[in-house]
């Protein structure tokens, strides 16, 4: 873990922008189409710790991006090349654009200031969406992961950020897989080499600060 004072450069609010990957009702809601993913989710803390980085992160200024998974009612342009795809689009609740199963999940709240980036096909919420051309248009330099899941979504989104000249921060105790014990193992041995591993208290440490009055 860094130090607080590592940390704190490095999560400057001028240059930091918190993402939440598909921390949305038909995924980690209580009528989710992966109970399994939601009851961790919410049962290990994770989705109360995204609400308290996103409820910091507006008080302090920091930009948030959430980050949707989504499908048309018609399926047109989505995904078909991975098994995860096809599993998907037989599961009982779907992902449908427009519907409340992609509305952004209690108890995190979404202000005007957020954008909302919505996506039809792939597995990442960096690459082939909106998301990077917004970073770099704010002028972020780290970029904080958090979300759902550890599995897939979480890894890709910060390989991606890495790749685009990023420093990823993943607050470790904001994430969530299934297994349960799959996530720790996957943030020791993968996460670990790419990115800068925090706990949510460390990372809410670094957000109070006075609020800015706007980003250059």
């Amino acid at each position: 873990m860094p130090s607080y004072e590592q940390l704190s450069e490095l999560l400057a609010p001028e240059s930091t922008v918190l993402l939440t990957v598909e921390c949305q009702q038909g995924v980690v809601g209580p009528d989710s189409a992966l109970p399994e993913l939601a009851r961790e989710a919410r049962s290990s803390g994770a989705l109360a710790n995204v609400a308290r980085l996103v409820a910091a992160a507006h008080e302090s200024g920091v930009q948030v991006i959430h980050a949707i998974a989504e499908r048309r009612p018609d399926g047109r342009g989505a995904s078909r090349n991975a098994r995860l795809f096809r599993a998907a689009g037989r599961l009982p609740v779907q992902q449908l654009s427009g519907t409340t199963a992609v509305r952004v999940a209690a108890p995190i709240e979404v202000t005007e200031e957020d954008f909302v980036v919505r996506r039809l096909h792939g597995l990442s919420p960096v690459q082939g969406t909106e998301v990077d051309a917004l970073l770099r248009n704010l002028g972020c330099r780290t970029l904080i992961v958090s979300g759902v899941s550890a599995n897939v979504a979480i890894p890709n989104a910060v390989f991606d950020a890495v790749n685009r000249g990023y420093t990823a921060v993943v607050p470790t105790d904001a994430i969530a897989g299934v297994p349960s014990d799959y996530t720790p193992a996957m943030i020791r041995h993968t996460l670990a080499l790419v990115a800068t591993l925090a706990t949510t208290d460390e990372v809410l440490s670094c957000f109070k600060r006075p609020r800015r009055t706007g980003r250059a």
